[in-house]
């Protein structure tokens, strides 16, 4: 059973196009309270404190999470916790992708494409023309990289308030 979430779910990419059905994901918007992506997300703050230069480090805490603007997700395999992901709303054309992580136990299984997914399908339903992120150039970034590569995103420059970096790499989507 998962506790402290609000049940709007949502079946992932495999289960829309009716493949991969081997990982039968659920997608939830999460009020982030529950200890296993309370935990998740202190795993994500270290690794990318410890792989990022300071200020280059723009990950959310929680009570950033939290706000009005953010719609956060969590996907599910079964009770297990396999992945989170949020959206912010730049302004009313503009979103931003944030917090994209895969537990470790669930590497490899399509948890970020669902996640992406879900965020990309959002921001459709809201009426952005854009959909934009920032993400690192170290090795540790490479996997997110080539998925959103793979979903169409392409290189932009800084976007709201990031400062160009030679650490950051910046990367949008045109939904029109």
């Amino acid at each position: 059973m998962v506790y402290g979430l609000q049940f709007k779910t949502w079946l992932g990419w495999g289960a829309k196009y009716g493949c991969c059905m081997d990982r039968p994901f659920t997608i939830v918007e999460d009020d982030l309270t529950g200890a296993a992506i309370i935990e998740l997300l202190s795993l994500h703050a270290t690794e990318m404190s410890d792989g990022s230069p300071p200020e280059a480090t723009h990950f959310l805490d929680l009570d950033g999470l939290r706000a009005p603007d953010i719609t956060f997700w969590t996907i599910w395999d079964g009770d297990d916790l396999a992945g989170c992901g949020a959206l912010r709303e730049l302004d009313p054309s503009h979103g931003e992708v944030k917090s994209m992580r895969t537990h470790p136990d669930h590497l490899g299984r399509g948890v970020g494409r669902d996640v992406l997914a879900r965020i990309i399908s959002e921001s459709r339903e809201r009426g952005y023309q854009r959909l934009s992120l920032e993400t690192g150039r170290a090795e540790m970034f490479a996997a997110a990289v080539h998925l959103y590569e793979s979903e169409g995103f392409t290189p932009c420059g800084p976007f709201g308030d990031y400062p160009e970096h030679e650490f950051s790499q910046f990367m949008t989507l045109d939904l029109t």
